[in-house]
């Protein structure tokens, strides 16, 4: 199909507009317009009426953070649906997440955005102040149109769900009781939280390979090695995770004496984030070396580095002395225990004792299988396990669910306890309120590795600020879904994408 002769890049438009100007008065639309109805064709007539030109440049599909299977539409249908439209000159993909560049360059005489914009406590990326900066300081004047507003996301939800039915009348009876901004607000506020996290630092790397068959004389795998990619996991991703919420993230963690990896490790955490390490003797930094297929991101086989031997005693004593000072500092303690010798009985006791409000993860993993359940904790103020983990807890893989998780809450004195479930989502209990079961969100599966510490990270801090059980829950199954959609730990989870889902998610 022949290109709409409307549809320009950047480039074009700047050397095309000046020419075009001639006293005439350029008007600039920007968003991601990912369904086009009738609010966004009012908001482009109302524009127009303040100038001769209407330019309106489309977000591209890499910048659109409105959780995963956003846009419905890709840029290039997108940017052709607009350029139909008679009332519009030119129309061209931006080239960056907001129009801040795009009105350095294009220099319009009006930046036209629409009625809900008005309040800037309603952008939730705060960039309109910084758009309105840039056409300030181009000449120019941001004006706001006054017409009935649609959302795209609230139709797109409506008429064309990307969710099951059972899952689409949750979000329906959800968002009947709880607006966005209820939801958002209880990651606004740990802003304020001093946060410590407990554990061991893993390097995890994935080696991209391509498979070529079976050997000839033995019956193994044969693949050929492509690239490399290395990522900071273990606490190291859960702490990044929390940098981006919290303005105090403090870590507590162990590398090894040898093959420490702690230039890669510095140079891959938030800046926010104050690291404490300690070196384990006779040992490297953990990594665990998956082999990818390139093609599927399938893991075929992984190569541990690892000394999973407990601390030394003088070793053991010296961390029990900085816990003892540490911890009674923070408002929230988060222990990812992947049962890799770290945490000892002593050390445990101590942080059970110290802690004001302490989030516990046990990790079962195949260094650890059967051994590393969350009763080796006497307390907790909040839990999040997966169901296999919860089985092994109690020694039951059968288990029913209610009445484990009761169980474990009445055994460990713990009010708050989730349980993820993988596509079966999520069930958190609290003691004061009792049970409430979340379907999952994730329609978009590329890796699950990392996930259940992004979970941990941010649902314990809603959990310490007596979040209702329905907000956590939620909370919870919105950041697996966005973790779930990248490769290893590429991207931390941030405020901005994770709060567009959230009101994605709920219009």
């Amino acid at each position: 199909m022949e290109k709409n002769p409307k549809i320009k890049t950047i480039s074009d438009l700047a050397a095309l507009l000046p020419k075009a100007r001639d006293g005439k008065r350029i008007v600039l639309c920007h968003g991601v317009f990912d369904l086009l109805h009738i609010g966004h064709i009012r908001y482009f007539e109302q524009a127009k009426k303040h100038g001769d030109f209407l330019v309106v440049t489309v977000t591209p599909d890499r910048f659109v953070n409105k959780g995963p299977e956003r846009p419905a539409f890709p840029e290039n249908l997108r940017a052709e649906a607009i350029a139909s439209l008679d009332v519009v000159d030119y129309v061209a993909i931006n080239e960056w997440p907001t129009a801040v560049e795009t009105i350095r360059i294009l220099k319009p005489d009006i930046y036209a955005k629409g009625s809900e914009y008005v309040d800037v406590k309603n952008d939730i990326t705060g960039k309109i102040t910084d758009e309105e900066n840039a056409i300030r300081a181009a000449g120019g004047n941001i004006v706001f149109t006054e017409d009935i507003v649609f959302s795209s996301s609230k139709l797109l939800n409506k008429n064309f769900s990307i969710f099951p039915e059972e899952t689409r009348k949750f979000l329906e009876q959800f968002s009947s009781c709880h607006s966005s901004e209820d939801v958002i607000q209880y990651l606004q506020q740990a802003e304020k939280l001093k946060v410590l996290v407990i554990g061991e630092t893993i390097i995890d790397e994935y080696n991209y390979c391509e498979p070529i068959g079976m050997t000839t004389k033995d019956p193994i795998i044969a693949v050929k090695y492509l690239s490399k990619e290395k990522f900071a996991g273990g606490i190291l991703a859960a702490a990044n995770h929390l940098a981006n919420f919290c303005h105090i993230v403090d870590i507590i963690t162990l590398l090894g004496e040898f093959e420490t990896d702690e230039t890669f490790v510095r140079e891959n955490l938030n800046k926010k984030i104050t690291p404490t390490f300690f070196y384990k003797r006779n040992s490297p930094t953990i990594v665990k070396r998956r082999f990818v297929d390139n093609y599927l991101t399938q893991k075929l086989f992984e190569l541990h580095e690892i000394n999973d031997s407990e601390l030394d005693h003088d070793q053991e004593t010296l961390l029990d002395e900085v816990l003892r000072e540490k911890i009674p500092l923070y408002d929230v303690v988060i222990i990812i225990d992947y049962g890799h010798g770290m945490l000892t009985k002593d050390l445990i006791k101590t942080i059970c004792n110290n802690a004001k409000f302490l989030a516990v993860n046990t990790q079962s993993n195949a260094g650890n299988r059967g051994f590393n359940v969350i009763s080796k904790y006497s307390r907790a103020d909040f839990i999040s396990l997966n169901r296999s983990e919860l089985n092994l807890e109690e020694r039951n893989r059968h288990c029913k669910l209610e009445e484990s998780i009761t169980h474990v809450s009445k055994k460990m004195s713990c009010p708050k306890i989730l349980i993820t479930q993988g596509k079966s989502g999520n069930i958190y209990f609290d003691a004061n309120e009792g049970f409430v079961e979340t379907p999952a969100f994730a329609t978009q599966v590329l890796d699950r590795m990392g996930a259940g510490d992004a979970v941990i990270s941010l649902s314990s801090l809603c959990a310490f600020q007596g979040a209702p059980k329905e907000v956590v829950g939620f909370i919870a199954n919105a950041v697996a879904s966005q973790a779930v959609a990248t490769v290893g730990h590429r991207r931390s989870i941030e405020p901005v994408p994770l709060y567009k889902h959230i009101n994605t998610l709920m219009k």
